[in-house]
């Protein structure tokens, strides 16, 4: 059997959802919906392991937004502002976020698959010690984007731009970084199974140099 041309790209589906909603305007925790239109969340929204299954999260303008150990499955998250989103050791699959302004979004030790990021402003992204399989991220500025520990298996990125990526500890397996303009990498020795352009690769070679203890004089 051929192995496949590498980096595999994610698989990334569009959240099932129906043509009919019921509609919700709070959410609390331990929350079980199924199939809602979550509309005009404002302040903080205590949402800690929740359960939304076929939902639409929409209009909201939120200062905090916990997520804490919740479920979301077949989500879509449209326009969201918000200073703070805590979803840590939560579950996403097939959750796709377009558009809107986040402050902080906190994804540590959450499990990802089938996400999409879409035209949003991220101040700071965490993925640290996250299991993140099948994740596109797409026409996105991230100022700092964390991903110590973390376990990447078919991420990309596309016409997206980073302040700084802190790699440290991270382990990837097809991750595509030819789509993100990054001004550093904290651990560049860390980058072993993502894929990079010449480019790139040019302007990091100072710190590849410095990593492998090579010493580069005119």
């Amino acid at each position: 059997m051929a192995r496949p041309d590498l980096p595999v790209a994610p698989r990334i589906g569009e959240p099932d959802l129906p043509r009919d909603f019921t509609e919700v305007d709070a959410l609390s925790p331990y929350d079980d919906l199924l199939r809602c239109r979550i509309a005009g969340l404002a302040d903080t929204t205590d949402a800690s392991h929740a359960a939304l299954t076929e939902c639409v999260v929409a209009a909201a303008s939120v200062d905090r937004l916990d997520l804490l150990g919740a479920t979301l499955v077949d989500v879509e998250i449209d326009a969201l502002k918000a200073t703070s989103i805590s979803a840590r050791e939560s579950r996403l699959r097939r959750v796709r976020f377009t558009g809107g302004r986040i402050g902080t979004l906190d994804l540590t030790g959450a499990g990802i698959d089938e996400v999409e990021l879409r035209g949003i402003r991220i101040d700071y992204l965490s993925l640290a010690a996250a299991k993140v399989e099948d994740l596109l991220i797409a026409d996105c500025t991230i100022v700092t984007l964390d991903l110590p520990q973390a376990t990447l298996s078919r991420v990309r990125f596309e016409s997206t731009r980073a302040d700084e990526v802190d790699t440290r500890g991270m382990r990837a397996d097809s991750l595509d970084l030819r789509g993100l303009d990054a001004a550093s990498y904290l651990d560049v020795s860390s980058l072993r199974g993502a894929t990079l352009t010449p480019w790139q690769v040019e302007q990091l070679a100072p710190a590849f140099a410095s990593a492998l203890g090579i010493d580069v004089q005119a």
